[in-house]
């Protein structure tokens, strides 16, 4: 396959799966996590053949999407051409049947998205009893996408025995917390800082009107310079709308988010990697699947809320050494505070590029803001202002506690010794004769709010 020395992730994991360990391995996208896992296992399947006749599932390979099982399956097939190994990819939106078959006839190797297996499971098509790898990838996309509870009733029908892989690009606490339940002294394998981004992606920032995003991404997209491109929306209801203008200004571009049918997001995809469709609108969950090398840039149509997205966006160009480019449209309004903890992340202060018909000539977003600069609006300063403003109201309550304490009792009614009320000293000013009452009323309706068990009513 043209491999001759092996990335990081696969030089320091492959011995630890070969020697048995559990392994816990964070690497950043497109550095090879596939064949760092797969590669050890076909390895010792190929030298410990089962005996009987009926071929048990011995591997199973969860991922988070239907792209991401595919392009996993692909690499095994490859991997297994002159073995004889067998393996079967089981996911949503299509048919069961030939899946099914597969199952029926005795597979090694099982990939899986979560939905499928348990549907599979449920239907009594898949037995785990014998497994002896198990490997959980891309974990945090898992998370983010609600898997946690498929995760664990899959896990119940595991054997104890067995050895466990999770490999991740990011590795956050809820993803350790969750891992240290599933793996049993687990070897951490980590080849980069999880914030960092691929060094050979060239990022630039524009700032532009949200307004003017649609009409900037189509200056983009005309240039050269871009020969393929992959640009990011947070909703799908955004990538399709993203679509429909850029075919309307006659760039070809297709759509790939959970609403698409199994069958149109294969021939996107296929399109994509056979250089016959040249730009990619994706969310960033269908895009996690995503292995295609040469994709020259990466646009950020819209900025993500979540830092480590960020960082898994542009990891789809400059793949396996090659170069690539990053463009980050950023508007005017909370874009700028995701950007700030996104540069936080990587440690890394973004360039601004101006040359475009678009720019909004805003601040720039200092990497580290300095006290008291026009940077900081939505971070630094502001938690100095809340802080001030607390240790204003602090000292204002102190100041005025004697006062209260003291007009606690001068403002108390005087009665006399046969507990009716004396009459007030002229020029005395009486707080509570011109206090209104307040009423008890619920909702805007004036229903009185008659008080229960639970209700506490104020006393005048």
């Amino acid at each position: 396959m043209g491999y001759e020395t092996p990335t990081p992730i696969q030089a320091q994991a492959i011995p630890k799966v070969l020697a048995g360990h559990d392994v816990l391995g964070v690497a950043q996208t497109g550095t090879g996590k596939t064949a760092a896992f797969s590669l050890p296992m076909i390895h010792k399947l190929h030298l410990e053949r089962y005996g009987g006749q009926f071929r048990p599932i011995r591997v199973l390979i969860l991922t988070p999407t239907r792209e991401l099982a595919t392009q996993i399956e692909e690499n095994i097939l490859d991997y297994t051409q002159n073995i004889k190994l067998f393996s079967a990819t089981l996911f949503g939106g299509v048919s069961q049947q030939r899946q099914v078959q597969k199952l029926r006839r005795g597979v090694d190797i099982v990939v899986a998205t979560p939905g499928r297996l348990l549907d599979l499971q449920d239907q009594g098509f898949v037995n785990l009893k014998h497994l002896e790898y198990f490997v959980l990838d891309e974990a945090d996309t898992m998370m983010d996408m609600g898997f946690i509870h498929d995760l664990r009733r899959i896990i119940k029908h595991l054997p104890k025995e067995r050895q466990s892989l999770f490999f991740s690009a990011t590795m956050p606490p809820n993803i350790l917390q969750f891992a240290s339940t599933m793996l049993r002294d687990p070897e951490r394998i980590e080849v980069a800082p999880e914030s960092s981004a691929a060094e050979t992606v060239d990022q630039r920032l524009m700032f532009v009107n949200q307004g003017d995003k649609k009409d900037l991404l189509v200056h983009l997209l005309k240039k050269e310079e871009v020969e393929t491109a992959l640009v990011f929306t947070r909703t799908k209801y955004g990538a399709d709308k993203v679509v429909r203008f850029l075919n309307r200004n006659k760039i070809k571009s297709e759509a790939i988010h959970g609403n698409k049918t199994q069958p149109q997001r294969d021939r996107a995809m296929k399109a994509f990697r056979k250089g016959d469709l040249n730009i990619l609108v994706a969310t960033d969950i269908a895009a996690r699947g995503i292995d295609v090398t040469g994709v020259s840039h990466v646009i950020n149509y819209e900025i993500p809320n979540i830092s480590e997205t960020y960082v898994h966006r542009i990891g789809r160009t400059g793949r396996a050494g090659a170069s690539g480019v990053a463009w980050s449209l950023v508007n005017e309004s909370d874009e700028r505070k995701y950007m700030m903890e996104i540069q936080r992340l990587m440690d890394l202060e973004v360039p601004v590029i101006e040359d475009h018909p678009w720019h909004n000539d805003m601040d720039s977003i200092p990497l580290k803001p300095e006290r008291g600069s026009r940077g900081e609006s939505n971070d630094g300063s502001q938690r100095r202002k809340d802080s001030k403003k607390s240790s204003d109201r602090n000292r204002s309550n102190h100041s005025r506690k004697p006062a209260q304490h003291k007009n606690s009792h001068t403002n108390q009614r005087q009665r006399n010794d046969d507990g009716s009320e004396k009459p007030a000293k002229a020029g005395s000013f009486n707080r509570n004769k011109f206090r209104k009452k307040k009423k008890n009323t619920f909702g805007s309706s004036g229903r009185k709010l008659k008080p229960d068990g639970n209700t506490s009513s104020r006393q005048s």
